[in-house]
């Protein structure tokens, strides 16, 4: 049964007549005390269904959200309506979130945004603990599933989060998740079936048209298609989307030479251009934006008339959430992808980047035996020194912990930041005189603990309680950390902390990691040869013979959209057979010592005389980073990148063909 108070503040409150598809359910399940999911089209009115209950119920609502630029667009909306929300993120000074953190502790603001990354800061989790929250929106929900397009580790820790923090609902948002992701998300949130609520991903005024197009013609293709659409005295608001900066750079070029007003856009550009470029975008007063996936997320224009694929998108789910922006006020928009297939091996190669060698795997699990040996149960790691010491990536990284946590071997206790260090506001002895008796001598020990240099005074924490100790002090790193937020909020000092470190409980005293090891990396090369198969379920949904609208809805689920949609190039009756990328020179004729002699040398004089894997050499020729890479400068080296335009498995095969035998092992 309808509930009329939510239909009154969505009239008053937010000034709609009635609610989109989908909505209603979702809100009347939330405002009912049940947790819920969301799965709704780009520009559907996802956040509706969280804003409307936030104020229905009882206490905080707390949206985690993957993007400052996300954030920042809901802020806006939500400050238009009334509605007392603010973010707490990194863009802010200790002063504003102090005041963010106050107004929250009030009861004065209803809805708070952060990034899933805020819930590891441990000051952010003890002022958070202390606050009752009624519910937890998970933005982007899709990013909790290892099945999903954009998996991330962090994710995975919400659900954790809820109950740590006696959240008793959660109400899951996303706009592209296929069915196994959907179960995924729903189990890990006790989420009921019947709170599921899918409105279906086809959209009407949606016109899908995929051309082929070989990589030389492209660029007077896009200027052909686009002039008609940019050169009108009311040019129609556009997006072409590209893989890479520097071709950003020179799409953005070209069609300025050819008369037409665009202009590029890419997270390589100073912060505050980007937010200029996509202010005048908002505005009207530039028609088209040339841009790396960077821009758009957030991006709530309602009158977007065409976006354009210059290169393949990463994925069906990525092409879905791109196209998505265009047409939101209801009205007829094209989606034109100019396709070929010569970025194709850029594409899967990057996949390839981001698998972790066996022994890197072996690496961390011998770090946390270690723990064992030494007869503790605790394991401190910094991210950043691990995936050094590891030679894993810090995405990878985090998703192998996870793994192990999921497998109950390591449990994570907390995160603290290793060194806190303060510049004085005051002086010294002006800030200790403030207290007296004990907090007097206290305040001193914490002065006494951390030595200046120049500005900063860095606090020794280890030496600050061993003085505690000897003085009969309680010098706990907690209360130490509680006075310097204090000192801060009074602005007696400025305080930066750095270094965050997470704890580990280690849960088994021993751990076979060999057999581990190589199960873990199986998992890897697993999740490795999904997201390769994405790649190629993209390239059949363009190569498609039947109803583009069809296959894509399908891809997701929804059976629901017609067979024949009328308006996509397939029903059109162009059915895109996509060209050939040119033949490559073949790779028996490459010389294996001048791509790879340098690196080779390297190598061995950094890694006590060892030789580079064949992965190792593989990545390296096809441009992949490696955190080893960082420290032998292998950007610099002849053979990096040479073979980008090769497929990562022809590479892997000719490295191995031609490396002297006492280097072919470990391939990882």
């Amino acid at each position: 049964m309808s509930d009329p108070t939510i239909h009154k503040t969505l009239q008053q409150t937010f000034g709609y007549g009635d609610f989109r598809p989908g909505q209603e359910a979702v809100i009347s399940a939330v405002v009912a005390g049940h947790s819920a999911a969301a799965i709704f089209p780009t520009g559907s009115g996802k956040s509706l269904c969280y804003q409307v209950p936030a104020l229905h119920l009882a206490h905080l609502t707390l949206v985690v959200s993957p993007l400052l630029a996300l954030m920042q667009d809901q802020l806006a909306f939500l400050e238009r309506h009334g509605i007392p929300a603010a973010s707490i993120d990194s863009a802010q000074t200790r002063d504003e979130a102090s005041a963010v953190m106050d107004g929250v502790r009030r009861g004065e603001i209803k809805i708070l945004m952060i990034s899933v990354e805020r819930l590891k800061n441990e000051r952010f989790r003890r002022f958070i603990a202390q606050v009752p929250i009624s519910l937890l929106v998970v933005d982007e929900a899709h990013c909790i599933s290892e099945w999903g397009h954009n998996f991330r580790p962090d994710y995975l820790k919400l659900p954790d989060y809820q109950r740590q923090l006696g959240i008793p609902q959660a109400l899951l948002l996303t706009a592209t998740a296929t069915p196994a992701v959907i179960a995924d998300m729903r189990e890990r949130f006790a989420i009921a079936p019947a709170h599921v609520v899918t409105t279906g991903f086809y959209r009407s005024n949606l016109n899908l048209l995929v051309e082929p197009v070989a990589s030389a013609d492209k660029l007077q293709r896009l200027s052909e298609w686009l002039s008609p659409r940019l050169g009108k005295a009311a040019p129609q608001p556009s997006i072409v989307y590209v893989t890479l900066q520097k071709t950003a750079q020179q799409v953005a070029a070209h069609l300025q030479r050819q008369g037409l007003d665009a202009q590029a856009y890419h997270a390589g550009l100073p912060h505050e251009q980007r937010d200029q470029l996509q202010q005048r975008f908002m505005a009207g007063e530039i028609p088209c934006i040339v841009a790396t996936i960077a821009f758009g997320m957030g991006i709530d224009k309602s009158d977007i008339r065409n976006v354009v694929h210059f290169d393949l998108p990463k994925s069906i789910e990525n092409y879905s959430q791109e196209i998505g922006r265009a047409g939101r006020d209801g009205y007829p928009s094209d989606c034109l992808v100019l396709a070929n297939r010569d970025s194709l091996n850029v594409l899967e190669n990057f996949v390839y980047g981001d698998t972790p060698e066996l022994e890197g795997i072996t690496t961390v699990l011998e770090e946390i035996t270690a723990v064992t040996r030494r007869g503790e149960t605790q394991w401190e790691l910094m991210l950043n020194t691990l995936s050094r010491h590891s030679n894993i990536r810090p995405l990878p990284l985090k998703t192998l912990l996870v793994q192990l946590e999921m497998r109950d071997l390591i449990a994570p206790r907390y995160a603290y930041y290793a060194e806190y260090r303060f510049k004085y506001l005051i002086d010294p002895e002006t800030l200790a005189s403030r207290f007296e008796g004990e907090r007097y001598r206290f305040v001193e020990a914490i002065l006494h603990c951390a030595p200046r240099a120049k500005t900063w005074c860095t606090l020794d924490f280890e030496a600050l309680y061993r003085y505690g100790i000897e003085r009969e002090l309680d010098t706990r790193r907690e209360r130490v950390i509680t006075a310097l937020d204090y000192f801060q909020d009074k602005g007696w000092i400025a305080l930066e902390s750095k270094q965050m470190t997470d704890v580990y409980e280690v849960r088994h005293e021993h751990i076979d990691t060999t057999p581990l090891s190589a199960e873990l990396h199986a998992h890897f090369k697993q999740q490795e040869r999904s997201e390769i198969q994405r790649i190629h379920a993209m390239l059949a949904l363009f190569e498609s013979d039947t109803c583009l609208s069809h296959r894509l809805a399908a891809y997701f689920g929804d059976e629901q959209a017609p067979t024949l949609c009328g308006h996509c190039s397939v029903c059109k009756g162009h059915i895109a057979t996509l060209p050939p990328p040119p033949p490559l020179p073949a790779l028996d004729d490459k010389n294996f010592t001048a791509l790879c002699g340098e690196f080779i040398e390297r190598h061995r004089a950094l890694c006590e005389g060892q030789l580079p894997n064949a992965e190792r050499l593989t990545r390296f020729l096809c441009g992949l980073s490696m955190p080893l890479f960082t420290p032998m400068k292998a950007r610099g080296l002849t053979g990096f990148a040479r073979l980008e335009a090769y497929p990562y498995s022809d590479v892997l095969r000719w490295v191995l063909d031609c490396m002297p035998d006492s280097s072919s092992p470990a391939t990882g």
